[in-house]
């Protein structure tokens, strides 16, 4: 079945539901039995059953189903938003005395747990650059972390070549897949072993709900995940799982105009006499343009730009003068932001080569040449 269709049918079931298109919303804490036969039935597999509220309801257990379709996985796990995703993961995976290699352009909040929570645990947790890992690996490497592409400058990292030099160590793969989504990059037939979504982006895609999902094609690997979310106490409310499942069927035609907005605004932006370069690697200019050509079969609305040189005050203005840009700090819902895109204290290793400050944007569904015309006033404050 194909992705467009799977993204209409996954994840319902109308003949249980009286014939509802929508699974409803099932709002509880607790479930009751008609004997204590049926109770125990429960208890073997109590992330089968609806059982109780924490563990889940129908509502969240169909949108669990609907996101593994979705990237060809066994089955799913929901988490109360992206970085709730990141730290239940390592917190499965990333045990004391292990060895973890996370990159170093990874989404700050990562760096930040890696750092200041799992370092304090005794986990061994190093950064690094690029690909080519093999010669980083040890015997006690537990995990290998992949963002691709890189939180603000927006490298590109050959994900099969990674993912095999991991293997080879024992090291299992996760990935975050919030920038590509399943419309455009399937992360099982690289060679990842769990993919981690802030649906809170793109998934949900109308900017008014939090969630993070995790999927593995891997039984045992779930299961070991799926646990560490439960003895965290982690729960979604089914209210946010309707929403979030509503979102997903749009999924495809929302990503389609995003792709074709963030191209055409990546090419304008680069003949633009106030802007240095455009990080963004569906962009020919992009040193990862192969790359990304060879990995993913398109591009979401997502890009940072590298200003010409101009001090804090002149970006700020800049900033300001947008007005279909709204300052925001989060990216793939339907309208489209502006931030700053500061990388001072969050890289180990790679230094920020721009001259100039660099400003993320986000590219939303707004007729383009509206968005354009937007920035062109704004630059005039940049004279």
């Amino acid at each position: 079945m194909q992705l467009s269709t799977l993204l209409v049918h996954a994840g319902r079931d109308s003949d249980s539901r009286k014939g509802m298109v929508n699974t409803p919303v099932y709002r509880t804490s607790t479930v009751v039995f008609d004997s204590m036969a049926d109770y125990r039935a429960t208890r073997g597999s109590k992330f089968d059953n609806v059982r109780y509220g924490r563990l889940g309801t129908y509502t969240t257990k169909e949108l669990e189903h609907l996101i593994a379709s979705l990237e060809n996985a066994y089955r799913a796990v929901l988490t109360p938003s992206g970085v709730s995703a990141i730290t239940t993961t390592l917190n499965a995976l990333a045990l004391p005395g292990s060895h973890i290699l996370v990159p170093d352009n990874v989404y700050f909040p990562c760096r930040e747990y890696c750092e200041k929570v799992l370092r304090a645990r005794g986990v061994e947790v190093e950064f690094y650059t690029g690909s080519n890992i093999a010669s980083l690996t040890r015997p006690n490497t537990a995990v290998v972390y992949c963002e691709s592409p890189g939180s603000l400058t927006m490298e590109m990292q050959d994900i099969k070549a990674l993912a095999d030099a991991a293997h080879e160590a024992g090291a299992k793969v996760v990935a975050d897949n919030t920038w590509a989504t399943p419309i455009f990059f399937s992360p099982f037939e690289h060679g990842i072993d769990v993919s981690i979504h802030a649906a809170t982006k793109y998934l949900g895609g109308h900017s008014d709900v939090m969630m993070g999902t995790i999927a593995t094609v891997d039984p045992d690997l779930w299961l070991q995940i799926r646990s560490e979310a439960a003895v965290q106490g982690l729960a979604i409310s089914p209210d946010d799982a309707y929403l979030m499942a509503r979102g997903i069927r749009t999924l495809g035609v929302r990503m389609e105009r995003h792709y074709k907005n963030g191209v055409a605004m990546a090419q304008w932006l680069m003949a633009q006499p106030k802007v240095e370069t455009v990080l963004y690697p569906a962009l020919e200019s992009s040193p990862d343009h192969a790359l990304w050509q060879r990995q993913m079969s398109g591009a979401s609305g997502l890009m940072t730009m590298a200003l010409k040189p101009c001090s804090q005050e002149q970006c700020d203005r800049f900033i300001d003068a947008l007005s279909l840009f709204s300052i925001g700090a989060s990216w793939g819902g339907y309208e489209s932001l502006v931030l700053p895109a500061d990388t001072a204290g969050k890289r180990s290793i790679a230094s920020d080569p721009y001259r100039g400050p660099l400003v993320r944007l986000h590219i939303g569904l707004e007729n383009i040449e509206d968005l354009q015309a937007d920035l062109r006033q704004a630059f005039e404050v940049l004279d």
